[in-house]
């Protein structure tokens, strides 16, 4: 017997054993099931089902109908022209992309303009789905059959217009694999500049803060720049550095970002063009896997004004990540660079992901992903690891702790 294509739609509100209902309801007659989706929205369930029948699809809305009464659901049951025939691989067109928004509100015209985008280079959503209401909304997008060069193109359009964030990734198993993250510490991992709050206390902020932002913007050469703003350092006391150190505050969200790697298994570290004196207090405030930054010299306590061993500048930044991810045999594909400035630019396009978190113009358009938000969690959710994932994490995390030692 041919088979009939039949796409099964029940809708209601949730509860325990609908989907068991339904399928015990199907079970009674002759059919395949070719696609399943099943999603709930503030305890509102919908189902959606496509059958490849064999039999009297009368029959089968009889049988979806009294099942649908006694639970209370709304259905709806459609006989296709033609029945699905499955492709063969070769045949099925265009890799699958995730495309992640990122913003706090999202508006409906915003998400119009974003689809629209996406439809318009012919590119299919498959599915939706929320990764968090806080600290940022986000949605995971699943699309078929666009290029991926001209979909980037058409989302970079539409972040510009809409101000979100919009990111694209490849799905399948190079998204699930990363396992390595290293993150830039000035303006990333902490908020501001350990080098110019230096400068505030030697008395020479302006003449650093004018060579600091040639140096991020890519206008001066990092090396240079960091032994010109070094020297005007020299004589202040160490005590001074201390202040600065135990006066920076993480980024909101960094602990957060930390603390959830890890749980899953992640290494991750610092790769800084500051200062050791400064990073440390952060290696081991989130234990952090590895670290690399510039030395400070200080002599009886004070700032000479130079700094020892080779500069981790933008090539000492890619270096780095190398050498990190070959020590934990960990492939460049499987890792992660977060940066902000134009030293990072060779540790972001050397990592599997590149993320630019606020950064400068000159990163930003050099970089796979960019994220203006100003939560450095946000990287989760580029990540594909949702909000209900790092809540439950911490969750457990907790009841662990209250656990009796073994």
């Amino acid at each position: 017997m041919t088979p009939i294509s039949v796409l099964v739609t029940i809708s209601g509100r949730d509860r325990l054993g609908v989907t068991a209902a339904l399928f015990a309801a199907l079970a009674a007659h002759d059919v395949d099931v070719l696609d399943l989706e099943q999603v709930v929205i503030r305890q509102r369930l919908i189902i959606g089902v496509e059958l490849n029948l064999r039999g009297d699809p009368s029959s089968l809305r009889r049988s979806i109908g009294s099942t649908c009464s006694a639970l209370g659901m709304d259905h709806e049951v459609v006989v296709v022209e033609a029945p699905m025939v499955l492709p063969d691989r070769d045949e099925q067109s265009g890799e699958r992309v995730h495309v992640i928004v990122l913003g706090t509100p999202l508006r409906p015209g915003a998400i119009a303009t974003i689809t629209q985008q996406i439809a318009d280079v012919g590119g299919n959503i498959e599915s939706v789905t929320q990764l968090s209401r806080y600290p940022v909304s986000s949605l995971d997008m699943i699309v078929a059959n666009a290029d991926e060069a001209e979909l980037r193109g058409a989302l970079v359009r539409a972040a510009t217009e809409t101000g979100l964030d919009i990111a694209v990734e490849r799905a399948g198993l190079a998204r699930r694999a990363k396992r390595l993250v290293v993150l830039d510490v000035d303006s990333t991992l902490v908020q501001g500049e350990g080098i110019d709050e230096l400068a505030k206390l030697a008395g020479v902020q302006a003449e650093v803060e004018q060579i600091t932002k040639s140096a991020m913007a890519g206008e001066l050469d990092f090396t240079e720049s960091l032994t010109a703003r070094v020297s005007l350092l020299a004589g202040l006391p160490v005590q001074r550095v201390i202040e600065v150190r135990d006066a920076l505050r993480l980024t909101p969200g960094a602990r957060t970002l930390v603390r959830t790697l890890k749980r899953l298994g992640y290494s991750v570290g610092v790769v800084s063009g500051g200062f050791t004196v400064l990073t440390d207090r952060f290696v081991a405030e989130l234990d952090l896997d590895f670290s690399a930054a510039n030395e400070l010299e200080i002599v009886d306590d004070v700032v000479t004004g130079r700094v020892l061993g080779t500069v981790i500048d933008r090539a000492g930044k890619a270096s780095a990540l190398r050498r990190f991810a070959a020590e934990r045999g960990v492939p460049m594909s499987q890792t992660v660079a977060i940066g902000d400035g134009a030293n990072d630019i060779d540790m972001l396009r050397l990592a599997g992901l590149g993320v630019a978190f606020n950064a400068k113009g000159v990163l930003r358009e050099s970089a796979e992903v960019a994220i203006n938000q100003p939560f450095l969690d946000s990287v989760l959710f580029i990540l594909g690891i949702s909000r209900n994932e790092i809540d439950a994490a911490d969750r457990a995390d907790q009841t662990d702790a209250l656990l009796p030692a073994r």
